[in-house]
């Protein structure tokens, strides 16, 4: 896979943008010629998503999905519940969607009703249909270095980083943020690598003392612009993994990292742009653990009866 960086000419200093538009069609092309394969051996992706209520965030999400399952040739069902579904209507549905064969994987959208329990639902998938990588098996087995189904947005921002060309083995990373669905997997992802990794969070003091200090710095905590050029070192890694909404004087809105990009990308060696950074390689990922899935599925059904299974 060739690397996927993005010359900036227009600033004088040598920063990269790393292009996660073009890194996530690398991974598709990929993903489209094993999904051909499977399909001539009589087994047939498919991916069905489930959202509770009515979000702007979640249909965006679904609409880029499909559109991306289209591109790889992946089946993509859409499966739309109300916000006053009950906790046992819903585990009844993922049940079913476990026992499917037909099903490859089944990813849950985010955010669900107040009413409902996100960590009980993910943990109703089942392991080897979780294509999110959020279900406790599959953070757990980063702890073990087992990564078939790793979390997609984690994943993602990794990949990233190795599309540098830098060493991981020894580097000095700072995580900003600890969430359970991004920062700490991600800190386990760089071990695994034999990074040394600081994680970062609300609570840590003088924030810029540690994201100084560090050849990369991801940064996942949902405050816009919240990283500027001064906070991190020279020909550091900047992947930002943050999309917030800000309103402009004249009334307009755009969306933006966590990284405040203007003043980063002058001291960066490596940046990734927001939009079209880690969302596009995250949704691409999403699509390769679909199939890594399928041929886990497929592993299993074959083991199970003794013979191929077509």
């Amino acid at each position: 896979m060739t690397v996927a960086l993005q010359e900036d000419r227009s600033s004088a200093d040598q920063h990269k943008t790393l292009d996660g538009r073009k890194l996530g069609r690398e991974i598709r092309d990929v993903v489209a010629d094993e999904a051909r394969k499977l399909e001539g051996d009589g087994w047939s992706p498919r991916l069905v998503s489930i959202a509770v209520g009515e979000t702007d965030a979640a249909k965006l999400y679904i609409r880029n999905q499909r559109r991306v399952a289209e591109q790889t040739g992946i089946a993509f069902e859409e499966r739309f519940y109300s916000d006053k579904v009950t906790q046992e209507e819903m585990l009844a549905a993922i049940r079913s969607l476990n026992a499917d064969p037909r099903v490859s994987g089944v990813i849950l959208q985010r955010p669900v009703p107040q009413h409902l329990s996100i960590k009980q639902l993910q943990s109703a998938i089942h392991p080897l249909k979780d294509v999110e990588g959020m279900h406790p098996a599959s953070i757990g087995n980063i702890v073990y270095n087992e990564l078939a189904l790793g979390p997609c947005t984690s994943v993602a921002s990794v990949e990233l980083l190795k599309a540098t060309g830098l060493n991981l083995q020894g580097l000095e990373v700072v995580v900003i943020g600890h969430s359970e669905i991004v920062g700490k997997p991600i800190a386990f992802l760089l071990m695994s690598e034999g990074a040394t990794v600081t994680v970062c969070h609300h609570m840590t003091r003088n924030l810029s003392v540690h994201s100084r200090q560090a050849d990369a710095v991801f940064v996942a905590v949902g405050k816009p612009q919240l990283i500027t050029g001064s906070m991190i070192k020279p020909g550091a890694a900047v992947i930002d993994i943050g999309i917030n909404q800000v309103n402009e004087p004249d009334g307009s809105s755009r969306v933006v990292g966590d990284a405040d990009y203007e003043s980063c990308q002058e001291v960066a060696g490596w940046i990734t742009p927001v939009p079209g950074g880690v969302g596009p390689v995250t949704v691409s990922i999403l699509m390769r653990n679909t199939l890594t899935a399928l041929k886990l599925q497929r592993q299993h059904y074959e083991t199970q009866f003794g013979r191929e299974v077509v």
